[in-house]
């Protein structure tokens, strides 16, 4: 049978085989939400309904739905060669023109790239070459991870260990990688509600990087790793000079400092990556998401040259790096990424994003006032609304909020109490208006 998209009304045995991540099982299938097309900035609904996508998916398509050249191209590329290895001795053309492209538009020095197959495998690759390196430079001491509160780094191993929303690593506390520490987030300083941009308050906090080094000294450290900017906790900007001063004390000490741009990757903030709106280059970087705007799973972790060459010339001969995924690389997954890319040059996407912050900012900043709202913030084309909980039910606004949006044709991202909006790259404005509008209504019926 060829299945369908857009498929008659769903019995509740139909739902019961898919356990779905992240979502309560139970709720949502008692009253399912349910996607069966996209186009352009819009879903469809299982109603026929139209939905305003103000999440970009999941932080993901940068460029629309359905643009016709990446489908095209991994059409082809499934036709030609629907699987080769894209390692394990073996190699095929779209592997390396991929990696080449993606290491021609990272910043700085950042100029070898790994492929994996999504964020999470991003993440726990680049933990494995930064040990790698220390191990090939003869510093096999420096094996210990900093991570921050509230930092989500996906969900492998490596990812929850380094991570630091509490909801994701409590189950699996026991078992969690050791010699981790975390930094304290830069939420919630008294002086930073409400901003616009970088918050002017907060630089100080990546001095709690110092304490570590005190503690355990920095010879023993492999690597930092951080958000540029935290999108799965609530959109959490980092402070101006932050980020600056977190790379000066890696620098003092000799450690790595890993920038996970999963999210803020490929125009998010106005900038190819947030590296370069920053001006702070890390070490390694991971991304994946936008890569392929969403259509097939791929990531990848760039990795400064010194990396690459420290790791290869340290075996004298045959495999340098006992690590990889059947489909690093994969044939159609490359050919995806390569025509995201060509979408973005050819549109300018990441200064579109650019052009348009500034009325996003004014649009999201104006349901500062309404019931409820806490703070609002924003960086690029990334914005937060944060609810105040109910007594005793925190996350219950929110997932109304959340709900009620969905209906009333528009989708907002959701973190306990706190709404996020990213919206693909390509929005009007007067889309970024009626997805606010839509928002600010379902947060005063939730009052």
């Amino acid at each position: 049978m060829t299945p369908t998209m857009t498929a008659p009304a769903l019995r509740a045995t139909d739902l019961e085989a898919h356990w779905m991540p992240f979502t309560p099982n139970k709720a949502f299938k008692q009253a399912p939400r349910l996607l069966t097309s996209a186009k352009g900035v819009h879903y469809t609904n299982a109603d026929g309904q139209q939905v305003l996508d103000g999440a970009s998916g999941l932080w993901c398509v940068n460029a629309g739905h359905g643009r016709e050249e990446i489908v095209q191209a991994m059409a082809d590329a499934a036709r030609t060669l629907d699987y080769a290895p894209g390692g394990f001795q073996l190699g095929h053309p779209l592997g390396f023109e991929a990696a080449k492209r993606v290491a021609a538009l990272a910043p700085g020095d950042l100029d070898h790239v790994f492929f994996t197959n999504s964020g999470s495998e991003s993440v726990d690759t680049a933990l494995k070459i930064a040990l790698a390196y220390w191990q090939s430079v003869g510093q096999p001491e420096r094996v210990r991870f900093v991570g921050r509160l509230k930092g989500y780094h996906g969900v492998g191993f490596g990812g929850i260990s380094v991570g630091g929303i509490e909801p994701n690593r409590r189950a699996y506390a026991r078992q969690l990688l050791p010699h981790v520490d975390h930094l304290p987030h830069t939420h919630e300083l008294a002086e930073n509600w409400f901003s616009r941009g970088q918050p002017a308050h907060g630089a100080h906090l990546a001095d709690a990087l110092e304490a570590v080094i005190a503690k355990h000294g920095g010879g023993t450290i492999a690597a930092v790793i951080v958000e540029p900017v935290s999108g799965s906790a609530g959109v959490l900007v980092p402070p101006v000079g932050y980020l600056e001063r977190l790379r000066a004390i890696c620098d003092a000490h000799g450690i790595l400092l890993i920038f996970d741009e999963v999210i803020t990757g490929f125009g998010r903030v106005g900038t190819t990556f947030a590296a370069e709106r920053f001006g702070v280059t890390p070490d390694l970087m991971t991304i994946a998401k936008g890569l392929t705007n969403g259509t097939v799973p791929m990531g990848a972790v760039i990795a400064r040259g010194k990396i690459y060459e420290a790791v290869v010339n340290a075996a004298a001969s045959g495999i340098e790096f006992f690590h990889g995924y059947t489909y690093s690389a994969h044939p159609m997954a490359c050919a995806a990424a390569i025509a995201t890319m060509d979408i973005h040059a050819r549109e300018g996407l990441a200064a579109r994003s650019r052009a348009t912050e500034g009325h996003f900012e004014q649009a999201i900043h104006s349901l500062r006032g309404f019931p409820n709202v806490r703070d609002v913030r924003n960086f690029g084309l990334m914005g937060a609304v944060e609810l105040e909980p109910r007594e005793g039910k925190p996350g219950a606004r929110g997932l109304d909020v959340h709900i009620d949006c969905f209906w009333k044709g528009a989708l907002v991202r959701i973190t306990g109490d706190t709404l996020a909006i990213a919206p693909p790259l390509v929005i009007s404005r007067e889309q970024i208006d009626q997805l606010v509008d839509i928002l600010g209504a379902a947060i005063k019926r939730a009052a």
